[in-house]
């Protein structure tokens, strides 16, 4: 049993959590939403009898400017949703808005045309094209776009510390140097959304540390809003918000 002193630690704890939420959604309010996902779900054919069911109705929003760490165990849904976000793969059902437009309403053509524009994709491993320098690599989502645009790919690569090393293929640069490479690349368009999987997964502590303080000095400059899947779990606690994703459902945090 309670006695009063615990009594009152408790009390003072729950109305100091009280506070904390009430703060939290003023704040909150005075954001504009860039993303919000209502319903979604995604399941995969297995077998011809049987799906994997991977998204179980996530609801979520995503607000401008900010970093949103997504975490949770393998398996949990974190790719897939991240792919569902990105419009490489369709939902199954719900909907997900950007800027208040759903964008699988729209047709295959015009969500590729959104996709080049409006998002920015850094992946675990870089997947640099290995004949094409890091300047060529940086310019080749601008060249789909149709505007390639060589000065400002040459400042993305000095933006990231490699202004040396704009005429070197992949083979020629360190793991964390051709993250950066691939960095600047999902920034080439001036993306309103990054998406990132696991950026940090495949580097060493002082790499990981480096492209972590970079997203962190990108958004700052650019006010580009950025979703981030990691296992990092330091680099989550950074984040403006968490999104923790289990057995295909998001969990409160």
């Amino acid at each position: 049993m309670f006695n009063s002193e615990q009594l009152l630690i408790s009390v003072l704890f729950k109305l100091f959590i009280y506070r904390i939420a009430i703060v939290k959604n003023i704040l909150m309010s005075d954001k504009e939403i860039l993303i919000e996902v209502t319903g979604l779900k995604k399941s995969y054919k297995v077998t011809s009898k049987n799906k994997l069911e991977v998204l179980k109705g996530i609801n979520l929003k995503i607000y401008k400017e900010e970093i949103a760490a997504v975490i949770g165990k393998s398996g949990a849904g974190k790719s897939t949703l991240l792919h569902i976000l990105g419009t490489l793969d369709r939902p199954d059902s719900g909907k997900v808005f950007f800027d208040g437009k759903n964008i699988f309403d729209q047709k295959e053509k015009q969500i590729a045309e959104f996709r080049s524009k409006m998002i920015g994709f850094i992946f675990q491993f870089h997947h640099l094209l290995p004949e094409f320098t890091a300047i060529e690599n940086v310019m080749i989502a601008s060249m789909i776009a149709g505007d390639p645009d060589r000065e400002k790919a040459e400042s993305l690569l000095t933006e990231v510390g490699l202004q040396d090393r704009i005429n070197h293929k992949p083979s020629e640069l360190s793991g964390g140097e051709a993250q950066r490479v691939a960095i600047a690349r999902a920034l080439i368009n001036s993306p309103k959304l990054i998406l990132a999987d696991e950026p940090t997964g495949n580097l060493d502590s002082e790499n990981a540390d480096f492209v972590i303080e970079l997203i962190f000095k990108l958004r700052r400059k650019y006010n580009q809003t950025f979703i981030i899947v990691t296992h990092n779990e330091e680099f989550s606690k950074k984040c403006d918000t968490i999104i923790k994703l289990h057995d295909g459902k998001t969990v409160d945090n």
